[in-house]
């Protein structure tokens, strides 16, 4: 038996379910005050967020290699540096770069370093007398480490990378005429700039207008770029995502124009 069809002028169900909801409405709106925002719709509702904008490291025009700049604006997004100044020394390049704590570069300079290539500090090198370490125990190490302003034995103010490894970065010291250590810095090449027992030398002039002034009042992070291990390995850096990618790339093309 078929089911009456209702006529035109009488409401089907969904239609009266409607009509009641769209009155509902409607009363809700009268009764609140001025500058009270009505029920939101279903699309307001049901809208994504939008993804958290990435907060970039700020190199301006320097010129810094892909892992340099990759890690400067994973530390910058992440905040892994406590909202401290910073310093990032890129091995491979033989170069170090100075950091506020917005992540803005200050200014950069070539470094010379251990002679011996690789990532870690031999056990117990900081024990050893200098005459005693073998050149393949001249090593820089990477990592992260909190930099601290001291003296050394000698009496010389340095700021100490790792204390027990007995690695800091200080002025260089043209002690050796053959070591050629200040020609060293000059050279265009970071090949030559190997010959350090594995502290990080940094010219006079740049130490006394960067270092000292950064690490004077408050401890800073210094982060050392492995030459052999991965940034993933070492601080568990990973690739950026294609999106993450992009939408860096959009912002640098901000900052440029």
């Amino acid at each position: 038996m078929n089911s009456p069809t209702p006529a035109l002028d009488e409401p089907t169900p969904w239609a009266a379910i409607r009509n009641g909801v769209l009155a509902g409405v409607a009363m809700l709106a009268l009764l609140l005050p001025p500058g009270v925002p009505g029920p939101a719709s279903a699309s307001q509702v049901m809208a994504p967020l939008a993804p958290a904008p990435l907060r970039m490291a700020d190199l301006g025009d320097a010129d810094a290699s892909s892992d340099l700049r990759h890690m400067a604006n994973w530390i910058a997004n992440s905040g892994d540096h406590a909202a401290m100044p910073f310093v990032v020394i890129d091995k491979r390049a033989a170069r170090l770069y100075v950091f506020d704590a917005q992540a803005r570069l200050l200014d950069h300079t070539p470094v010379l370093l251990g002679s011996a290539h690789g990532d870690d500090s031999v056990p117990g090198i900081g024990d050893k007398a200098i005459a005693d370490v073998r050149p393949e125990e001249r090593t820089t190490p990477a990592g992260r480490f909190k930099g601290q302003r001291g003296l050394n034995i000698g009496g010389e103010d340095v700021v100490w990378v790792d204390y027990d490894a007995a690695v800091s970065m200080h002025r260089v010291r043209a002690i050796v005429p053959k070591e050629r250590r200040l020609q060293r810095l000059a050279s265009e090449t970071a090949d030559d700039n190997r010959i350090s027992y594995g502290c990080i030398n940094i010219p006079v002039a740049f130490f006394d207008a960067h270092i000292a002034p950064t690490f004077s009042v408050q401890r800073a992070m210094v982060y050392v770029l492995p030459e052999q291990k991965t940034l993933q390995t070492v601080f568990g850096v990973q690739a950026p995502e294609p999106a993450q990618a992009e939408r860096a790339h959009g912002h640098l093309a901000q900052m440029i124009r």
